[in-house]
């Protein structure tokens, strides 16, 4: 995975979920370091990722992978990236006393309903412009 940037976090996201589109672009708003790049999990990219990762592909979970130090899922994942946002959403941090089984609790809970409260898009959708350099190819 040499072509990967190695100074950037990277976010793999279900492309096609509503949800985590408009998940994406909070992300985005907030990223006042510009931390992060982002791939669908559906692309050739994410799922080059994921195998590179030994990954499970039937995993219905955001991924953190921080290149050349680990990756994380499902809530870790939520909270390793609200830790590199801007304030106010830092504030969010003070939920992570919350047992991590709970917490992922919460997460399966939303992600096997996402499709049914916020719809899906038949294909991922593309960047703007202004945004396209964030998402790998």
């Amino acid at each position: 995975m040499n072509h990967l940037p190695q100074d950037k976090k990277i976010i793999l996201f279900d492309g096609v979920c509503n949800y985590c589109n408009d998940k994406v672009n909070f992300i985005i708003k907030y990223d006042t370091n510009d931390t992060f790049r982002f791939v669908a999990i559906q692309s050739e990219t994410g799922q080059k990722i994921i195998t590179y990762l030994g990954i499970d592909p039937a995993l219905d979970s955001i991924i953190l992978y921080e290149p050349g130090y680990a990756y994380f899922i499902k809530s870790e994942a939520v909270f390793r990236i609200v830790k590199s946002l801007s304030f106010p959403i830092k504030l969010l941090l003070v939920f992570n006393f919350i047992p991590l089984g709970v917490k992922n609790l919460l997460y399966d809970y939303i992600a096997k309903n996402r499709y049914k409260w916020y719809g899906k898009k038949e294909s991922c959708l593309l960047p703007s412009e202004a945004i396209n350099f964030k998402f790998l190819k």
